[in-house]
């Protein structure tokens, strides 16, 4: 069932979600074509932002209207923690089974998290 008041959210973090596949897809892109022992960091990087911020996003905009403002707040705050929890064991597998580097892996992840918020400003505006 879809309900309109959640449709121009769900709109807007799909477009926000593509934007950040395209920039991952740029980013490991030029990446691999400079530093190519990076790449696997660089990526890593990057998905530990848009999986979790994707998740975010889909649990956000299950519910809408004013009749389920409890369901909304809920949502959110445990969308919320689900991203953290997500970034978190992201972060750890990096770390310790793929041996990422920190900077390349740090430095995606800034890259894509300011390029959604950048994203957002410019669809909304």
């Amino acid at each position: 069932m879809q309900n309109g008041l959640a449709t121009a959210g769900k709109v807007l973090a799909v477009k926000g979600v593509i934007v950040q596949i395209i920039m991952t897809f740029l980013v490991t892109l030029t990446v691999a074509l400079v530093q190519y022992e990076f790449v696997v960091s660089v990526l890593i990087g990057c998905l530990s932002f848009v999986v979790p911020h994707s998740i975010f996003a889909f649990w956000v905009f299950r519910h809408a209207g004013a009749t389920k403002s409890q369901l909304v707040a809920q949502s959110f705050s445990q969308g919320m923690k689900l991203k953290l929890f997500l970034t978190v064991i992201f972060f750890a597998i990096a770390f310790s089974q793929l041996n990422a580097h920190p900077l390349p892996l740090l430095g995606a992840y800034a890259i894509i998290m300011v390029s959604q918020w950048l994203a957002m400003y410019k669809i909304k505006h």
